[in-house]
């Protein structure tokens, strides 16, 4: 099954194992050790997150690390965008009534 940034990103462990290994690669056990959750648990996380193509497995000797691809986070910037707009122009509405409201 493929899975979508969307869906990936809907869990916070995912996100929290997204923000952990951003700045660094990390084996699997290492991820698996920072939370509560079985490994089993991180495992079957790791991969949604590799079906939809926000990490990706690399091999080095017996081990396995995980390393982000954040460029695949542009997918929702992209849908994000079209509501920024909306939101800031109702905020800078507010603003402005806010302003010429007497205190």
């Amino acid at each position: 099954m493929r899975r979508d940034v969307f869906q990936a990103i809907a869990d916070p462990t995912r996100r929290e194992i997204i923000n952990l290994i951003a700045y660094q690669s990390m084996n699997l056990n290492a991820v698996a050790d920072k939370f509560e959750v079985s490994r089993p648990a991180i495992s079957k996380h790791i991969k949604i997150l590799t079906e939809c193509g926000l990490i990706v497995i690399r091999q080095q000797g017996r081990e396995r690390y995980c390393e982000v691809q954040l460029s695949k986070l542009k997918e929702v910037s992209d849908w994000t965008k079209q509501y920024r707009a909306f939101w800031n122009e109702k905020l800078d509405a507010l603003e402005e009534f806010l302003a010429k409201t007497p205190d």
